[in-house]
C-alpha cells in the first residue's frame, strides 16, 4: 500500500472525527445541563464577562476517555 495508503486511512479516520464533532456542535444545544453545572467559572462585570466551563470539561474529558479506552481494548 506504501505511504499514500496509509495517509489515506488517516485522512478519512480525521474525516470521520470531523463529521461527529460537527453532529455534537448541532445537538450540544438540546443538553439543557450542559455548561451550566456546578464548579464552571463564570465572571460578569459592566464591560466584560469571562466564562470557563471547567466541571463541564472534566466530564467530557472522562467521557471521551472511557470511550477510547474501550476501543483501544483488544
Amino acid at each position: 500500500m506504501g505511504e499514500f495508503g496509509s495517509f489515506g486511512k488517516v485522512l478519512i479516520i480525521a474525516g470521520i472525527i470531523l463529521i461527529i464533532a460537527g453532529a455534537l456542535f448541532l445537538f450540544v444545544n438540546k443538553i439543557p445541563f450542559l455548561g451550566r453545572l456546578p464548579g464552571d467559572i463564570a465572571v460578569q462585570k459592566k464591560n466584560f464577562s469571562f466564562y470557563f466551563p471547567l466541571t463541564t470539561c472534566i466530564i467530557i474529558s472522562i467521557i471521551l476517555s472511557l470511550i477510547m479506552w474501550l476501543l483501544g481494548r483488544k
